[in-house]
């Protein structure tokens, strides 16, 4: 993987071009850097997913699957699989993808930072299944990283700590192990694979560009704050994903004075978008997006499923 990742950045770095536009501008890749990053997330698809269902709860209008598989690295991946009662023989699904320092459990909190239960239930209510995992090194996952990854959400106050992952390798596994995913919904005889989308949030935001340009069986996404503070590492920014979209419909939804991409570098990278499936929407907000996000995005994105 080393060696991979060496390889990748020497190709890509003397491809990198600035747009003269604004200096809020993200530097985008040249066409050929940008196939080659897309190929970094390949992965082997003959390992045994070894899945099971580990947690089954029974709610009035739905039914919770605990599901756990095997992930790229081998690692166990944990997640939750919620099917509405009363749904299509098969279902179309949505991935709920958290942030940074969030978990799967975020989709089961009314309220909170995400407003991840509002968005959770109106998609359920549609009549759309939820699947989301925890990213590495969080959630279940956690012990992985010696319990370092704080939880900003609940305390944005808290000091520092080490962490043995890079940014980069939590992103990019996740991205990896959400595929795998993809390939355990792929034998459920109760999911739709011909309506799979996404709905992500901060760093979830970033996987919704980078999961949809990598993996073609995504339909339509939703990207929730999608950060451009780490612009600087290629493979971490978002407007190098954005071409192998495709006209597949995505919609942003960001915060006006977002210190991770405020409205000047959220029009820009929106604008990076064929145009005709998107939308852009702002909010008088910083990361925190008010819940009115939900009522914008979960009907735009069913509609399009």
């Amino acid at each position: 993987m080393k060696k991979l990742t060496f390889l990748l950045l020497a190709a890509l770095i003397p491809i990198l071009t600035a747009t003269a536009e604004s200096p809020a501008a993200p530097p985008v890749l040249g066409a050929e850097a940008q196939g080659l990053l897309t190929s970094f997330y390949d992965y082997d698809a003959t390992i045994p997913l070894e899945d099971r269902i580990v947690e089954r709860k029974e709610y009035n209008a739905s039914i919770r699957e605990k599901i756990v598989f095997r992930g790229v690295r081998g690692a166990m991946v944990p997640g939750y699989l919620e099917i509405p009662k009363g749904a299509q023989a098969s279902a179309p699904c949505v991935l709920l993808i958290h942030g940074w320092s969030g978990s799967k459990e975020s989709w089961w909190k009314d309220g909170g930072y995400l407003s991840g239960g509002n968005a959770r239930k109106a998609l359920l209510e549609a009549g759309y299944a939820v699947f989301a995992l925890d990213a590495q090194a969080h959630g279940d996952r956690i012990a992985e990283n010696d319990y370092h990854v704080v939880n900003l959400y609940e305390d944005p106050n808290a000091p520092p700590r080490k962490n043995y992952f890079t940014l980069r390798d939590i992103i990019t596994q996740t991205i990896r192990d959400y595929r795998r995913g993809i390939d355990y919904l792929a034998t459920r005889s109760d999911i739709d694979m011909a309506r799979i989308g996404i709905v992500g949030y901060s760093m979830g935001g970033f996987h919704a560009v980078s999961l949809t340009a990598v993996e073609p069986r995504i339909k339509a996404s939703v990207g929730c704050v999608v950060p451009v503070s780490w612009q600087e590492d290629p493979i971490l920014n978002p407007a190098n994903y954005v071409h192998a979209i495709g006209d597949r419909p995505f919609m942003m939804a960001q915060g006006k004075e977002d210190p991770l991409c405020n409205e000047a570098q959220s029009k820009i990278l929106y604008s990076l978008f064929p145009k005709g499936n998107t939308r852009l929407v702002l909010y008088d907000s910083e990361h925190k997006l008010p819940v009115d996000w939900v009522a914008d995005a979960i009907p735009w994105l069913t509609d399009r499923l």
